[in-house]
């Protein structure tokens, strides 16, 4: 049988029921991811398997077996049950990706409280937005991110428990803070895993929208069943594989396919937060003989950047399957990686909301340099009109990429908001709000987002949230934002501005404005230009016409500006 075949018989004979034989799971039994993905482990005799091989900075490095993960887990979780933690009860991870991220998130599962991972890059009001919203109890920092934590805790009241993984005994703590070390704490050998059911809610993720807050996807238990197959048959992790995802475990890919996906399949992964560079990346991947990587275009593109002479000082040949995620990958990194890799990067599409990949380049199936693939086996999608959402039957016209609900990962609702979770529903079809083509042969073609939301470096940033840091600053009148292309990167955030009287364009105002924003936004989210305007163009209704404005960064038609605000 072909490879092509096997994607063929796949999509024919698919049922989900397939990862639940798979993974032992019956209807309305308990399923708990964070059992699935240590303690089943081990009882399937792997207990001394390597689960984790960890580098930090500094050369800092540790191994965890299964058991030692299923031990870390359990003693997290049954110190948060001490607490007074119970179910669906919101714990934040705060922290870089250090071994007490990845081992906190089982223990939370395994208690049935709801994990909000966030990224530690993050400042304080991005931070105070997520934990308001989600009513938040408890939050897992580091000491270094506590300054943070202590900005804003006296405005979060359902903020109990500030719990310290890090904590040096010389520094004194102070309100709800507590100190906790896993190294120093009595192991759990046995711990009483709250029965969750399909449905129970799992982790809460935040992604932004092009207006209002930030949205929080719930999750559920259930999604085990999408993260574990595609995790098998997209990634293609075999039984000996040493696996590195690249991805924060802040963002959906750093935990369905950085914890979640792995685990359940009992198979060693390893994590490196070093900061990038060509050369420790590839002294990661010979170190420890990685098989499969799973990364994202801008890295690709960076490496890309340091030349393809640093490839040939380290032994890559262990590397046996690439796979991209986060944002489209351009045919040329695809190329690239045939040329230096003798293998494709695989291009992934998915987001937080589906939790699992939706459109895939299979393994074994024919790469199109530049194509997301087509559609994972057990997900039906399509191509919607804008105007109608009815599904377009002409070949390579564009639309709104849709599924059809119903797949198990997709989200449940959105935290406090179920009118926006509506919204993302039309005429039976969940709304990705990407544009695409689709060839002959199936093929979708990414054109873009439908939406003003910001793709940098694979992390949406949206536009109001940016604009709404600038207004606070005491010169800024107005603020529109629209990406900017990037060589690195594909887009970047870009700030256009209007002063209010009194004040003058020049670059001490900017990095003054820059310094005051940057206290407020992650660095994902902070503007890499700014152009200071007389005024911003509007629509007559007082609208900002942020398309105009990206028109002209990518040298794009402006198109209809029959609404547009007369001088």
């Amino acid at each position: 049988m072909s490879n092509f075949g096997l994607y063929e018989e796949r999509i024919r004979d698919f049922k989900w029921s397939i990862a639940e034989k798979e993974l032992e799971y019956s209807n309305g039994n308990i399923l708990n991811i964070g059992w699935y993905c240590s303690d089943r482990i081990c009882l399937k005799g792997k207990a001394e398997k390597i689960a984790l091989y960890y580098e930090g900075f500094g050369g800092i490095k540790k191994t965890f077996t299964f058991n030692d993960i299923r031990i870390a887990g359990n003693t997290i979780g049954s110190f948060l049950r001490n607490l007074g933690i119970k179910d669906e009860d919101r714990v934040c991870l705060f922290m870089d990706r250090i071994p007490e991220l990845y081992l906190s998130f089982l223990g939370v599962l395994k208690i049935g409280a709801i994990v909000q991972p966030l990224f530690s890059a993050f400042g304080e009001e991005s931070l105070f937005v997520r934990l308001e919203n989600a009513q938040t109890r408890a939050i897992i920092t580091q000491s270094r991110h506590l300054s943070k934590v202590r900005m804003i805790r006296d405005r979060l009241p359902h903020l109990e428990f500030i719990i310290v993984v890090d904590h040096v005994v010389t520094k004194k703590l102070e309100n709800k803070e507590i100190a906790f070390s896993l190294s120093d704490s009595p192991p759990v050998g046995n711990l009483e895993i709250f029965p969750t059911k399909a449905e129970s809610p799992s982790v809460l993720h935040y992604t932004s929208g092009t207006t209002g807050q930030p949205k929080g996807v719930k999750h559920v238990h259930y999604s085990l069943i999408s993260q574990y197959l595609t995790t098998k048959w997209v990634l293609d992790l075999q039984e000996n594989d040493i696996y590195w995802c690249t991805a924060d475990p802040g963002w959906v890919t750093g935990t369905s396919y950085g914890i979640i996906g792995p685990w359940s399949l009992g198979i060693t992964q390893c994590v490196l937060d070093a900061g990038f560079s060509a050369h420790a990346w590839y002294r990661f991947i010979d170190d420890y003989q990685i098989t499969v990587w799973y990364s994202a275009p801008t890295a690709i593109r960076s490496l890309m950047k340091a030349g393809d002479e640093v490839v040939a000082q380290y032994n890559l040949k262990s590397i046996r399957h690439l796979a991209s995620v986060g944002e489209p990958l351009n045919s040329e990194a695809v190329l690239w990686s045939i040329k230096m890799f003798d293998k494709p990067f695989h291009d992934t599409f998915w987001q937080t909301e589906t939790g699992c990949i939706m459109i895939t380049n299979f393994p074994g199936m024919k790469v199109k340099p530049g194509s997301m693939g087509k559609t994972f086996p057990g997900i039906t999608g399509t191509l919607l009109d804008p105007v109608t959402y009815e599904p377009i039957k002409e070949t390579g016209k564009v639309g709104l990429i849709a599924f059809q609900p119903g797949w198990p990962s997709m989200m449940r609702s959105y935290w406090n908001n179920e009118e926006k979770y509506r919204e993302k529903f039309k005429n039976g079809w969940y709304l990705s709000g990407d544009r695409s083509s689709i060839d002959a042969e199936g093929y979708f073609w990414f054109i873009g987002r439908d939406d003003d939301v910001i793709n940098t470096g694979g992390h949406l940033v949206s536009p109001f949230e940016v604009e709404s840091a600038l207004l606070e600053h005491p010169a800024v009148a107005e603020s529109a934002v629209v990406a900017k292309p990037d060589e690195i990167n594909m887009e970047v955030v870009k700030a256009f501005i209007t002063l209010k009287p009194g004040f003058n364009a020049n670059p001490d105002l900017e990095l003054e404005i820059m310094n005051f924003i940057r206290k407020k936004l992650s660095p994902l989210a902070m503007p890499q230009a700014v152009e200071f305007m007389d005024k911003l163009p509007k629509t007559r209704s007082g609208k900002i016409m942020r398309r105009l404005l990206h028109a002209k960064e990518w040298g794009e038609e402006i198109g209809d500006i029959s609404t547009l605000e007369n001088d």
